[in-house]
């Protein structure tokens, strides 16, 4: 099987652009790069098709990584056929290619094992083959001193025909069939658990029976939580004997009663003690796979929105991590995120320096010269945000709730040790409060992705595949964005097409020692940054001021001669043609095309050339939460009460109402339009109106809908 051919079959797409997107990968080019700057190869292939090939292209070599051990495996046995190989060969999934290779699989010690070694294998071939009508006369030929009687042989070569079923491609792919399409997943509670307290958030599986291709990735992930946790027990069944009359079809071949009973025996072995279980996990691990996928790309999903979420951009902040008897701990930043003081406040009981604290504020924004002022949605967020507009301040100041989900791993992470040393997790936590309003990209990018909350289930798909797609993630988005080379932090440059943390530290090294970097051209002269980490980042990182315009844009140097030509055909100066809409309407862009540059890559450049470097998030606005709402006490059924979407999943959305419990909009009360997808309805910080529809004070939920206001 070739490459391109497997890629092309499986993902429907042109396969001189997939051959070309494969070439391009081959030479460690970025998804970010091929996407951006080699249109004209893919066929305009965007991050999403770029990706998909990518996967594919690690799943190929995989499975022909698994070919070459098996194929020298079974040859390691002189048993390998030129049948067999061909076979392995074309196989297309891991399934098959295993399933091949079973009967020769090195086993430990089985029943049928046991059986071969008393000399029985030829027995069983004959009750195989279903021809010899005295079977029991036969099998006394076979008594020895390790076999006592007829019975004794009988039994062990139908061990040994039950491991022939067992391994059998046909009645495995049929099987497979059956369960795909008729396995229920079955939860039952363990016994003396329903009662206890961690077991009452699962209390809707402690008897639960659906259709395992029906059970959405949630339900499912929730399940096996619940097993993890060893509050349900969880098989996966289908109809005995309609498995056992499609293995019948397939093994039994004779109309005599007296070989075809060894054989229903053999199949009923086969079937309860190798392939039930063999299909039922397949069958759930599977399931699960695809559960994790789901449960996965709603998490990249929500992960997008939130590091893409509005900045305010670069002002002055004062940012407030809100606590009652540990204080209120206060810093101020500068434009660029710099911490210039920091303290700490009691403005809440049992202190209540009110007053004091007050004064204090009021001092440090006339200080500073602070605009806006960032405070934490935890504990004591509310009181602190009333406190705040109480100040009547000398200055026109917005005030900001801010999400500090993550912050405090931030705060206790290498990287905030790092930036920080002489400070505590306390000061940490409020400069990354603060810094998220400014920059959410930039500050979120230092912390795990699994701490920042906006996740479902997290902590119960595949690891690896999750922390691949999160890293897809923030780099398709920090390369999105771009990223000022003077003033991104490591975790930011890490991030960008072709660089890496050895690489960042390079740069901030070289950087501190030149006292800043002038120009795109200079980056060739760090240290271990080359022509080809050049060709995959340079485009991605922007300086301002720089003497060249373009070097503060998103197009790639490559094209900087393109641009001047066009400049001069315009007879002006680079400098005036940057910005300069009407001059840029009149350029011909097929009068530039190029061998390798056409009219996707040329689009792009007139794009950027109109908006240079324009940052495509939108600007953050303020919001107001009800103002009588303190607790989840307050929230009473049929309010309508603004919120903030801070949470997606495949089963709804939470939003924030400005109290510690958030409130859960099911997929169904998201419109009176049936929904399938609910980023389809809402997004992550997205300002909503809901209504009250149920609160729960025992189990602390909230239910809302956004249907009829």
């Amino acid at each position: 099987m070739e490459i391109g051919s497997y890629i092309v079959s499986k993902l429907q797409l042109p396969e001189k652009s997939v051959r070309n997107t494969i070439r391009l990968l081959d030479e460690d080019c970025t998804v970010p790069f091929i996407s951006r700057y080699r249109k004209e190869m893919t066929g305009n292939f965007d991050e999403v098709q770029v990706g998909a090939i990518l996967k594919m292209k690690s799943t190929f070599e995989e499975l022909e990584k698994r070919k070459k051990a098996i194929i020298k495996a079974i040859k390691e046995q002189d048993k390998l056929t030129p049948e067999l190989q061909l076979k392995i060969e074309k196989s297309e999934t891991i399934i098959a290619l295993e399933d091949l290779y079973l009967p020769f699989k090195k086993k430990r010690s089985t029943k049928a094992s046991v059986a071969r070694e008393k000399g029985l294998e030829p027995l069983a071939k004959i009750i195989m083959k279903q021809q010899d009508n005295a079977i029991e006369i036969t099998a006394s030929k076979f008594i020895n001193e390790q076999v006592k009687n007829e019975d004794e042989a009988l039994q062990g070569a139908r061990d040994i025909v039950a491991e022939w079923i067992n391994e059998n491609e046909r009645v495995r792919n049929r099987l497979r069939k059956l369960y795909k399409r008729k396995a229920n997943i079955v939860s039952k509670v363990v016994k003396d658990k329903e009662s206890l307290e961690e077991a009452q958030k699962y209390r809707q599986y402690f008897d639960w029976d659906e259709l395992l291709y029906k059970c959405p990735s949630h339900r499912l992930l929730a399940i096996l939580r619940a097993e993890k946790e060893e509050i349900v027990k969880v098989k996966v069944t289908v109809d005995k004997d309609e498995a056992l009359d499609i293995i019948d079809d397939i093994i039994i071949t004779t109309n005599s009663d007296s070989i075809a009973s060894q054989v229903f025996i053999a199949i009923e072995d086969a079937y309860k003690r190798l392939l039930l279980p063999a299909m039922s996990n397949e069958i759930l691990k599977e399931a699960k796979e695809k559960a994790d996928l789901d449960a996965i790309k709603v998490f990249s999903g929500n992960l997008r929105q939130l590091l893409l979420a509005s900045p305010l951009g670069e002002k002055r902040v004062l940012a407030l991590d809100p606590g009652f008897k540990s204080g209120c701990k206060v810093v101020c930043l500068d434009e660029k995120g710099d911490l210039k003081h920091n303290e700490t406040i009691y403005p809440h009981p049992p202190q209540k320096e009110t007053a004091i604290a007050s004064k204090k504020i009021k001092s440090l924004v006339n200080a500073y010269k602070i605009e806006a002022i960032a405070i934490g949605n935890g504990t004591a967020s509310r009181e602190t945000e009333a406190f705040i507009k109480r100040i009547a301040f000398d200055r026109d100041v917005q005030v900001f709730i801010v999400n500090e989900s993550g912050a405090s791993v931030y705060s206790a992470s290498k990287v905030a040790r790092e930036e920080f040393p002489n400070f505590d997790v306390t000061v940490r936590g409020a400069v990354s409060i603060g810094r998220r309003l400014t920059d959410p990209l930039a500050e979120l990018v230092k912390i795990d992705p699994k701490a920042i909350g906006v996740g479902q289930y997290q902590h119960d798909v595949d690891q690896l595949k999750l922390k691949e797609e999160l890293d897809t993630v923030v780099m398709s988005c920090v390369n999105g964005v771009g990223v000022n080379i003077n003033t991104a932090s490591k975790s930011l440059l890490s991030y960008v097409s072709g660089i890496g943390p050895s690489l960042a530290e390079n740069i901030i090294k070289y950087r501190s020692e030149k006292k800043g970097i002038r120009s795109r051209k200079e980056l060739l002269k760090i240290p271990r940054l080359g022509n080809k980490v050049f060709e995959q980042g340079a485009a991605f990182l922007r300086i301002t001021d720089a003497e060249n315009p373009l070097d503060n844009s998103a197009v790639h140097p490559e094209s900087y001669a393109i641009v001047e030509k066009m400049a001069k055909d315009q007879k002006v100066p680079l400098v005036q043609l940057v910005g300069n809409k009407d001059l840029i309407s009149k350029i011909n862009l097929e009068h530039y095309c190029t061998e390798s540059i056409g009219l996707p890559t040329l689009t792009d450049i007139v794009k950027e050339l109109e908006k240079p470097g324009l940052d495509p998030r939108k600007k953050v606005k303020v919001f107001e939460f009800a103002k009588d709402l303190k607790t989840i006490n307050d929230v009473k059924t049929g309010m309508t009460i603004p919120g903030i979407v801070n949470n997606i999943t495949n089963f709804g959305c939470f939003v924030d109402i400005g109290i510690k419990e958030s409130g859960l909009v099911h997929i169904s009360k998201l419109s009176k339009e049936f929904v399938s997808d609910v980023n389809s309805v809402v997004h992550l910080h997205q300002h909503v109106k809901v209504k009250v529809v149920e609160v729960d004070l025992d189990r602390k939920r909230i239910q809302l809908s956004m249907i009829d206001i």
